[in-house]
């Protein structure tokens, strides 16, 4: 009879997370290097006991990081992974009821980014004896369905452990889609409180040490050759180039393949470094949030190129963008879900074996001469578009103009994270990294409160690094607790919170659809209009921050601005700088659309304007499938 170890369910998680690895390249990690948490009845006694049980017999074997709130410690994980190339992750444990619930939007993320986190939120009693307990969810209609049933549209794998001998069979398979990058998002195993805490004999082979290998998927050979066929009669290619690119390190691969044939590279936000910046076929960011020189190129283009993409909305320009009449699709991706988008030809596999198999079948094939230097134009044209957007105005700084001072100021090996409002897209116009893993912005899901807690999950990924977390006032007053998790972890961050006292992206947004900026500004009630129209609020962020426990320096300016990054980035501790902005300043232009209806039918006279430019507008868009 095989040997087994007599454990709780949680003690046997833990043990057997210690033990899982990655392999790629030949090279090893820790799977999950740690859990974050916060405990609650329906933890405290199961994960929380097993993962004290850990710390006191080896700290280093199964880190604990007190998050500050449940969203925020899967944002955490996330930013881990993504930093680590979806190598490692870490996990993340809450209590049932509103713990579990608040893991949701994260979940989300994850799953739409193809980022792996796993989460065990804690679940109703399996005995149903006490039912129904604190935080419980009861409904007319069943037993069986709790608040965790939510989490099954936003995870890329969910189970729910009813029983310890469930265990094994759910801790497998959630490796399993952990370490698929074709398949990969949050894996949710939902654990009864009552089960945590229940001993069974387990096979002690369960925690013998098992290395997951990240299989780097060949294409099929034929495919391949009609790809290749295609692309060596193009006359105007260009290719996308997505995270799936940074995900496989196929970077080099991608510059010798695009410069030896003469196809220039437009990235996604995901997709925002793969290239230097002074690299020849370095377009720039494609799309709604495009340069012109990326852009002009895909309107033109007779065939696109797609490579670790998933063509959101954004880089199709909500599909106005691609308008050349007949232009074709080669889609290269691990994912057959994302490989067959716009009725391109399926290339499924790894994003770098798939460039170099690719590349070698096309031998010295190239575009013209002639194209060549049209990409070279294009690309001087937009550094003097770049060029005259950041330049300081008077009064309040443009944003433009402070992330400018930003990618001027960082390092090669530092990093910059953002992910919702106005900063992603001029972001994506306007940055210039100067290494793959410097622009780290999460534009799947766009959420607003990523930053501070990516960023977190980015430092412990990589201590080496200086990680900056560029946030707007709207974000920051969404999620900003994980400050206080780096502060007690010692772990320096940098924030950068620019305040614009309101919703400056979507302020822009609904000026577009005629909207007039309703809903965006922080304002008080105007006791005579009864509208949020008033003066301005006296909120002090930068003292909110002081109170979290950061150091604060408030900058005036754009040259009081550039000093404060400098000091910020030189000190010790987490370090955080404040600065105003002006909403209305005018940001870089792209040249690109974005399908946002407007009202059809209205009594005010700025959307049914609105609406006039919109129906005009969409007439570009194509149908692509």
């Amino acid at each position: 009879m095989s040997p087994t170890i007599r454990l709780t369910v949680s003690q046997a998680i833990v043990r057997f997370l210690a033990q899982q690895y990655t392999r790629r390249d030949g090279r090893e990690q820790r799977l999950i290097e740690g859990f974050f948490g916060i405990f609650g009845h329906g933890n405290v006694a199961g994960l929380g006991q097993a993962l004290l049980e850990a710390e006191l017999a080896d700290p280093h074997s199964m880190p604990y990081y007190l998050a500050r709130n449940e969203q925020g410690g899967v944002h955490a994980a996330a930013g881990f992974a993504k930093q680590r190339d979806r190598l490692s992750t870490l996990a993340v444990t809450t209590s049932i009821g509103p713990g579990a619930t608040n893991m949701i939007t994260g979940a989300a993320l994850a799953t739409v980014n193809r980022i792996p986190v796993l989460l065990f939120p804690a679940d109703v009693f399996a005995t149903r004896t006490p039912d129904p307990v604190l935080q419980q969810l009861e409904r007319n209609d069943s037993q069986d369905v709790t608040v965790n049933d939510a989490f099954r549209p936003v995870s890329a794998y969910f189970d729910r452990v009813w029983r310890p001998e469930q265990l094994r069979l759910s801790l497998l398979n959630a490796m399993r889609v952990l370490t698929d990058p074709a398949l990969t998002g949050a894996v949710t195993i939902a654990l009864p409180e009552d089960v945590q805490a229940e001993a069974w004999d387990f096979p002690a082979e369960l925690f013998d040490r098992r290395v997951w290998t990240i299989v780097r998927s060949r294409a099929d050979v034929d495919t391949l050759a009609e790809a290749a066929a295609l692309v060596s009669s193009a006359e105007r290619p260009l290719l996308v180039a997505g995270g799936g690119v940074q995900y496989s390190h196929a970077h080099e691969a991608l510059a010798d393949f695009s410069e030896r044939h003469g196809i220039p590279v437009g990235q996604t936000h995901a997709g925002k470094g793969v290239l230097p910046i002074d690299h020849p076929m370095n377009v720039g960011g494609v799309g709604a949030t495009g340069t012109t020189s990326a852009n002009e190129l895909a309107a033109q283009a007779d065939l696109v190129i797609g490579v670790g993409t998933r063509y959101s909305d954004f880089t199709t320009a909500s599909h106005s963008l691609f308008a050349r009449d007949g232009v074709r699709f080669v889609n290269l991706n691990v994912a057959g879900l994302d490989a067959i988008k716009l009725a391109g030809l399926s290339v499924v596999g790894d994003a770098r074996e798939s460039l170099l198999e690719l590349d070698a079948l096309l031998g010295s094939a190239s575009t013209s001469d002639a194209y060549r230097a049209e990409i070279a134009a294009l690309k001087t044209d937009w550094d003097a578009v770049r060029a005259a957007a950041v330049e300081p105005i008077e009064g309040l700084p443009s944003q433009v103009s402070l992330l400018a001072v930003l990618n001027e100021e960082l390092a090669p090996e530092d990093v910059i994270v953002n992910a919702a409002g106005s900063a992603p897209g001029d972001l994506h116009r306007l940055w210039n990294p100067k290494s793959p893993k410097q622009h780290h912005v999460e534009y799947g899901f766009s959420t607003m409160g990523y930053e501070i807690a990516g960023a977190l999950g980015i430092k412990l990924a990589a201590p080496e690094r200086q990680v900056v977390a560029l946030v707007g006032d709207g974000s920051y007053l969404m999620l900003a607790q994980e400050l206080v998790t780096a502060v007690a972890e010692g772990l320096k961050l940098v924030v950068v919170l620019i305040d614009n006292q309101g919703y400056a992206s979507i302020g822009n947004l609904s000026e577009s659809v005629g909207s007039q900026r309703f809903g965006t500004k922080y304002r008080f009630r105007d006791a005579a209009s009864a509208r949020l129209d008033g003066d301005l609020l006296p909120v002090d962020l930068a003292a909110n921050m002081r109170s979290l426990g950061a150091d604060v320096i408030e900058a005036d300016g754009v040259d009081e601005f550039r000093a404060a990054v400098r000091a910020a980035l030189a000190a010790e501790n987490t370090t955080a700088v404040y600065v105003r902005s002006d909403p209305l300043a005018a940001g870089i232009p792209g040249g690109a659309w974005w399908d946002v209806p407007v009202a059809e039918i209205s009594e005010v006279a700025s959307t049914r304007e609105a609406r006039t430019r919109y129906e005009a507008d969409r007439r570009a868009q194509r149908t692509h499938l």
